[in-house]
């Protein structure tokens, strides 16, 4: 895909305040820190569009990118931080499943989890919930340029162990926004559900 523009568009908690433009939306979901503004920034190729932070659970908002006035990517609030309370979890597992279950407009779900881990049980969860929404859905392995090449065919098999990927809808992809691997192939399947 050729970016000709990409700008942050709105945040929003609630179905009101989310864009009435009838635009497609391809929303990315994972666990704080896992790399959903660094996959944004270099999906675009932009640095700081989506603001990365050294801080966990700092996205509390469904915050949406507009690219090429013509669809949107949607950064969904990371899941698992035990910083944030009770409460506040609760509230953002709400707002995520509202947005999931009731938008006309989503096309399709990115999953990200770090590759430099075994998927954690909110991971799982996640995975399994995005199954029953009946969602196209790409499983991107963040991080990979911090594993060893050695190491690199694990993921996938640890993936596999953690995850039921044989789903005609299921697609999965190891991801680094330093060395750009992937980029590609992920705006391919982006297309193909826009």
């Amino acid at each position: 895909m050729i970016i000709k523009s990409s700008d942050y568009a709105i945040s929003a908690v609630k179905e009101e305040q989310y864009p009435q433009d009838n635009l497609s939306e391809i929303a990315l979901a994972g666990r704080s820190n896992v790399g959903k503004s660094s996959l944004i920034n270099s999906l675009l190729g932009r640095k700081n569009l989506a603001r990365t932070s050294s801080q966990p659970g700092k996205t509390q908002t469904l915050n949406f990118y507009i690219v090429n006035q013509d669809f949107y990517l949607v950064d969904v609030p990371g899941y698992g931080y035990a910083k944030v309370s009770q409460t506040q979890r609760e509230k953002f597992g709400e707002m995520i499943q509202d947005y999931l279950e009731t938008r006309e407009n989503l096309k399709g779900l990115i999953i990200l989890v770090d590759s430099r881990h075994e998927p954690t049980k909110s991971d799982v969860a996640m995975y399994n919930y995005a199954l029953v929404l009946e969602l196209p859905i790409l499983v991107v392995c963040t991080k990979i340029d911090k594993v060893k090449k050695s190491q690199q065919n694990k993921v996938i098999s640890n993936l596999k162990k953690n995850f039921d990927l044989a789903h005609d809808n299921v697609s999965v992809l190891t991801y680094s926004s330093v060395q750009k691997t992937h980029v590609k192939e992920v705006w391919t399947w982006i297309e193909q559900y826009l």
